[in-house]
């Protein structure tokens, strides 16, 4: 039986490759699936071989066959040097900014950040002696007015956490090179296959890949992909931390690779008719999604995305807090929890005002992020309309 890669080259779509990266049956008794090998301890079997360690595996936190699997997946899937893996997504871009920074040093991190990215920052790398300025997402190129001596790189999440701004990767990573700073790029609202940072200028790609990658909201795993002038660093950081996910994780992450495409692609259509829904309603002040023309990124989604994926916000018109747990308390196919990227359909509220500086967030109503699952649209407008009722009557 041939080797399983053999089929994912450059000849074939980033769709067959999520099918066939990371699988060599012939290795594995022909069985189509990359086994989950758990373990810590790998034996020598000569006194040279502990000495000199060459052979394919030193000990179980450095690699396994599994994880260097997924590793080399997503490696193609980005398009990069390397991919280190890691316990969460938390874990992933921590480790990445890590690999970069030392005291004195100062970063640049978009205001739209994901909340537990900002609190890294504040928190852990500021006891560190590193300095964080957030600038707005919306910046481009005037991103090199920010930029001081001691900067040392430059943090991109695009679109958004929760408010959805598209930030102009291209010209940013442009001021970057020219100032000789890394550009790390968390992606994980597109995934590999709607998004490449690292072709658009990035030297990291961030996946929390407890969303799509795994996509089935039963396991935390994290993924850092880095281009040739940065693996080094990343490499270093993995060894010094310490840094490593979980056998059955991984397997999980192999696991939900195999149908990344066909979720992504459910999700997108079924996110974006939402969106149109929800534009629609008299309930709404706003809809947020970057594949919709009313949003002002919906210029750079076209030009350095591929797709969407299930996850947008709404801004509802003023109403009460009593009208507000009237319609998200008694919904029956939206549940109310943290996280995305999995089968379910997902609804929160947020306020962003407590956690930006660069930027103010001014819409008057209660802002709800959604993620539409795989559940039939339908069957969606009818749970979301039964509780517009249900807030109106409040």
């Amino acid at each position: 039986m041939a080797n399983s890669n053999d089929k994912s080259g450059s000849d074939v779509t980033p769709q067959t490759k999520v099918l066939h990266l990371g699988r060599a049956p012939a290795e594995q008794h022909g069985f189509v699936n990359t086994p989950v090998y758990r373990g810590s301890t790998v034996l020598y079997p000569t006194l040279e071989k502990l000495k000199t360690r060459t052979q394919p595996y030193t000990y179980g936190r450095r690699a396994t066959p599994t994880t260097n699997a997924l590793e080399q997946a997503i490696t193609e899937l980005e398009g990069g040097a390397t991919t280190i893996l890691t316990s969460s997504g938390l874990a992933a871009v921590s480790t990445a900014l890590l690999a970069f920074v030392q005291s004195g040093d100062h970063i640049l991190v978009t205001d739209s950040v994901y909340q537990p990215t900002r609190a890294f920052c504040d928190k852990l790398l500021s006891r560190l002696g590193v300095e964080t300025t957030y600038y707005d997402p919306m910046i481009g190129g005037k991103i090199a007015d920010l930029i001081k001596p001691n900067t040392r790189l430059i943090f991109v999440e695009s679109p958004g956490s929760q408010t959805f701004e598209m930030q102009d990767l291209p010209a940013i990573a442009q001021i970057a090179r020219a100032k000789d700073l890394w550009l790390l790029a968390d992606n994980t609202w597109a995934s590999p296959l709607l998004c490449n940072p690292l072709k658009l200028g990035a030297d990291i790609s961030i996946q929390a890949a407890t969303k799509y990658i795994v996509g089935h909201a039963d396991a935390m795993l994290g993924t850092v992909t880095a281009n040739a002038r940065a693996s080094r660093h990343l490499d270093n950081a993995k060894e010094a931390l310490g840094t490593c996910p979980g056998s059955e994780e991984t397997y999980l992450g192999l696991r939900g690779l195999r149908t990344l495409d066909v979720r992504l692609q459910r999700h997108m259509v079924s996110a974006l008719e939402m969106a149109r829904w929800l534009e629609a309603r008299v309930e709404i002040a706003r809809v947020i999604h970057p594949g919709l023309p009313s949003h002002p990124g919906h210029a750079i989604w076209k030009r350095d995305f591929s797709g969407a994926s299930g996850l947008f916000a709404a801004v509802l018109k003023p109403v009460s807090e009593t009208a507000l747990a009237a319609f998200l308390d008694h919904l029956k196919l939206f549940g109310m929890g943290y996280s995305w990227g999995g089968y379910e359909s997902l609804v929160i509220p947020f306020d962003p005002v407590p956690y930006r500086t660069a930027t103010k967030w001014t819409d008057a109503g209660p802002a709800l992020r959604f993620h539409i699952g795989l559940d039939n649209v339908d069957d969606l407008k009818a749970d979301l309309a039964a509780g517009f009722a249900r807030m109106g009557s409040a």
